[in-house]
């Protein structure tokens, strides 16, 4: 590893006199970039072990999440919960109205897009670490609420309040994961998010298949009383862990950043290892890059320029996890349990479901290497269209058919798998890659948004789909979420750039270049401008000095 030098950049490259600056970051840069595009997987573990155990823990916050989503909406199909809160039925049992089930369901989403909008200012300010461990804080307080709430509108407003640190996690975590590793680990530690998503809805899935018998008040508060278990470990550890050196370096701070990026890397002296003066050039040959071309680092700026467009494609890529049909996923319980299987059937297909969703994300890692981000999110959907016909096809057959109840339990397990190995975790790493590095928290934060919007509008539809009281649609659901994917396999086809193997400078040249999403994975770039070691730069060297941006294609 190479010693730092003392002398911070930006106070040289705002010398006039000393130009020679703009040409040493420039060979430095194309040296670090360089070594990461020629970095394999293993080399990259090496080289950055405690960037991926770091990632890997303060991911852990996003099990959380997962635990209390898949926890609240399976609820409704937990007998206690049915007799306490719901309506006598004509057949002596008891049904959560839709109109409840959609406020319970779409009340920490609330929250959520509120926490979402702080995250991105606080994140910005005062870092992720700080960021996090204040949110865990919040959780650790308002679990209280629903914990001991004794009527909906209580659960209502804890799950309204614990949505403002959730909204930090959902977003943080997996931009904190794409800025602390290099190319070849961004797409696993990014993806690894949707894994912690998984084990959260699996943990609760066990947790309500264990009480699914018990008829006391604590079927009910055992659930929320998990929840403890997280905040205080995360938060001292978190406490630990170095913050994001890309943070730091767009808070003109490269010192610290050099610190944290020594933190991250293998810190022994083989040469083999990351050249940190190298990599902090890079940083900030891409920071200076995205001033050139980018407005500003306001919520505004994500919608002016080239900005526009990574905003758009990372906003529809997150609600297409929604418009995909995935809400079958979070309802599955209550869904079995309305296709016609037994309550305890139904319990134990939602864990084998959430199983085979953690199977599938981990087949994700090695799927994304042959066939790249959108490749797996373009066929991901096409496989889940023909599945969502099937069970809707399959919904018009009685209910009192076993077999076609058994045959839309495995379909929907076979739904999943396939989710979880395409669209649930490659959507983490597309909207992390493909938003800059000025404005990556706020797009971030902003296509969490749109997908808690989208959230909302499908938590009220869903219920009405699937409640007796209701629309009583129940499986012929799938007939709903088979137009709505093929919109969405319309734009992905169009519209989903492929960043697979590109560094986040070279990602600013193909959007500033206005490459069609299709022609990104085939696009050669040269973000040094001509010449060994790229005397000059079209980055951030005044208008009338700029080299034009080498971009051909092949």
């Amino acid at each position: 590893m190479t010693r730092s030098r003392s002398n911070s950049f930006m106070s040289v490259v705002n010398d006039a006199e000393k130009p020679q600056a703009l040409v040493d970051l420039n060979r430095e840069a194309a040296a670090a970039t360089n070594a990461e595009l020629s970095m394999t997987l293993l080399e990259g573990i090496k080289k950055y072990p405690y960037a991926v155990g770091w990632s890997v823990f303060l991911s852990t916050c996003i099990v959380m999440e997962g635990f209390d989503k898949s926890l609240i909406n399976s609820l409704f199909a937990l007998g206690p919960f049915q007799k306490k809160y719901g309506v006598l039925q004509a057949d002596g049992s008891y049904q959560l109205t839709a109109a409840w089930q959609s406020g319970l369901s779409n009340a920490s989403l609330v929250g959520e897009i509120c926490g979402l909008w702080l995250n991105g200012i606080f994140a910005e300010k005062y870092g992720y670490r700080k960021t996090i461990i204040g949110s865990l804080i919040l959780v650790a307080a308002f679990i209280f609420i629903p914990f001991f709430a004794n009527s909906l509108p209580q659960i209502i407003a804890g799950q309204i309040l614990l949505g403002f640190p959730w909204g930090v996690f959902q977003t943080i975590t997996t931009t904190y994961a794409a800025e602390v590793c290099p190319v070849a680990l961004r797409a696993y530690l990014t993806t690894y998010v949707n894994l912690c998503w998984v084990l959260g809805q699996l943990l609760a899935a066990g947790v309500l298949r264990g009480i699914s018998n018990m008829t006391s008040e604590w079927a009910v508060r055992i659930p929320f009383a998990c929840q403890w278990f997280w905040p205080v470990p995360l938060a001292i550890g978190i406490a630990f862990a170095p913050d994001s050196p890309w943070w730091m370096i767009r808070n003109d701070r490269p010192e610290e950043a050099k610190r944290a990026l020594q933190r991250l890397t293998n810190n022994s002296d083989d040469s083999s290892n990351v050249n940190i003066d190298e990599t902090i050039a890079m940083m900030q040959h891409t920071n200076l890059l995205e001033k050139t071309h980018s407005a500003g680092t306001s919520y505004i700026d994500c919608f002016k320029r080239t900005d526009l467009r990574r905003t758009e494609v990372a906003c529809v890529v997150w609600m297409i996890q929604t418009l995909c049909g995935s809400t079958f996923m979070g309802y599955s319980t209550y869904f079995f349990e309305q296709a016609g299987l037994s309550r305890s059937a139904s319990f134990s297909m939602s864990l084998a479901l959430y199983g085979l969703g953690a199977i599938g994300t981990i087949s994700s890692w090695f799927l994304m290497t042959k066939f790249g981000r959108r490749g797996l999110y373009l066929s991901g959907q096409a496989i889940m269209l023909v599945v969502l016909l099937v069970i809707g096809l399959l919904g018009l057959i009685s209910k009192h058919n076993t077999g076609a109840q058994w045959a839309i339990g495995s379909l929907l397990l076979v739904f999943t798998f396939t989710y979880d190995a395409t669209v649930g975790p490659v959507c983490y790493s597309l909207v992390a890659e493909l938003s800059s590095n000025r404005l990556r928290a706020k797009t971030v934060v902003l296509a969490r948004i749109f997908y808690n919007i989208t959230g909302l509008i499908t938590n009220i539809l869903t219920p009405r789909m699937l409640n007796p009281t209701a629309w009583d649609w129940g499986a012929k659901t799938g007939f709903f979420w088979v137009g709505s994917i093929s919109l969405c396999i319309v734009w992905t086809y169009f519209r989903l750039p492929e960043p697979k193997g590109r560094t986040y400078g070279e990602l600013d040249v193909l959007f500033e270049q206005k490459v069609p999403a299709r022609k990104f994975s085939s696009t050669f770039v040269n973000q040094f401008g001509e010449g060994a070691g790229g005397a000059a730069d079209a980055g951030f060297l005044p208008e009338k000095e700029a080299v034009a941006v080498r971009v051909e294609q092949i």
